[in-house]
């Protein structure tokens, strides 16, 4: 009986399982091993499942679980400290303001036009997937989870200045990176 019902969430809720993880990992075999795990903790925990929220949505959470799970491993494979701002920020001057040669520019996008938004999340894919594991940990789960900075710091055990430093990193690096491959070809 519980090995049918794994094989009916696994053809049912495989893809969409995927399609979620896979934005907020950006790595395909990371993607790919936290659904897994989902049906694996799903299928271990059956007999727990109450059926208070419908079968998706307990797997859904369960993958949320897992992909917090995941970050929070990665805070704890890092070897080096997190460094404050460095002096050499190529983006700002000395006194915290833009540099004139790396101010943001203005995008000029329509962002109802569906065709220029599934392009546009193709590229911040891409940007993202190169931003320090960290760094895209922290913008996942502020922009795409909308988890609250306190929450998130309390998840990943980092300070509230570490979680601001890599908060900042990230929106600079990706605003570079969006403009250098979107908005100004």
């Amino acid at each position: 009986m519980f090995e049918q019902k794994a094989t009916e969430w696994v053809n049912s809720y495989s893809d969409m399982l995927y399609r979620y993880a896979l934005p907020r990992v950006s790595d395909s075999d990371v993607a790919k091993d936290l659904v897994q795990e989902t049906f694996l903790a799903a299928w271990r925990n059956i007999k727990t499942f109450k059926g208070e929220i419908s079968e998706k949505n307990w797997l859904f959470t369960i993958l949320k679980n897992k992909i917090i799970d995941h970050y929070r491993k990665a805070v704890n494979r890092l070897t080096d400290s997190f460094p404050g701002m460095a002096d050499d920020d190529p983006y700002f001057e000395e006194g915290g303001h833009w540099a004139k040669e790396t101010q943001p520019k203005e995008w000029g996008v329509d962002y109802n036009n569906p065709i220029e938004a599934k392009e546009f999340y193709e590229v911040l894919e891409k940007c993202k997937s190169k931003l320090k594991e960290m760094q895209n940990a922290v913008f996942t789960m502020k922009y795409m989870e909308g988890m609250e900075s306190e929450e998130i710091c309390k998840e990943l055990n980092i300070t509230p200045s570490n979680y601001w430093v890599l908060l900042h990193r990230a929106k600079v690096q990706l605003r570079a990176c969006l403009e250098k491959n979107w908005f100004v070809k």
